[in-house]
């Protein structure tokens, strides 16, 4: 089991990772966070409010259904959003350099650091 920055840590060794961080959707505030290039802070309020809205969306339409991630493709970057299963309401928001980072290992990545994460 990791830790929040050892599982931060982790993500920023893929290449192209530009800076990444864990986020309590029911807040918007950060619990940890690495890299740098974006202010984090208004990241993960931004991205929380990104979250709520599929979910209300998930809701309305009577999914019965979970967010495995929510991919974000920029001209320049990807941004990866991956909640956490066994932390309802955390959030990985990973940020990459897309002429660096292959996206399918970007995605597993956060996949096995979610997995290890331990809150």
């Amino acid at each position: 089991m990791a830790s929040i920055q050892d599982s931060l840590n982790s993500l920023m060794t893929m290449d192209g990772a530009l800076c990444g961080a864990l986020v309590d959707s029911s807040s918007g505030m950060l619990m940890g966070s690495a890299g740098s290039g974006v202010d984090m802070e208004l990241a993960a309020a931004g991205n929380t409010e990104v979250v709520r809205a599929k979910l209300k969306t998930m809701r309305m339409l009577n999914l019965s259904d979970q967010i495995d991630d929510i991919l974000i493709t920029l001209g320049k970057q990807y941004h990866i959003i991956r909640p956490v299963v066994a932390n309802e309401g955390v959030f990985f928001y990973f940020v990459l350099d897309k002429t660096r980072a292959n996206l399918a290992l970007a995605r597993r990545k956060v996949v096995d650091v979610e997995r290890d994460l331990k809150l």
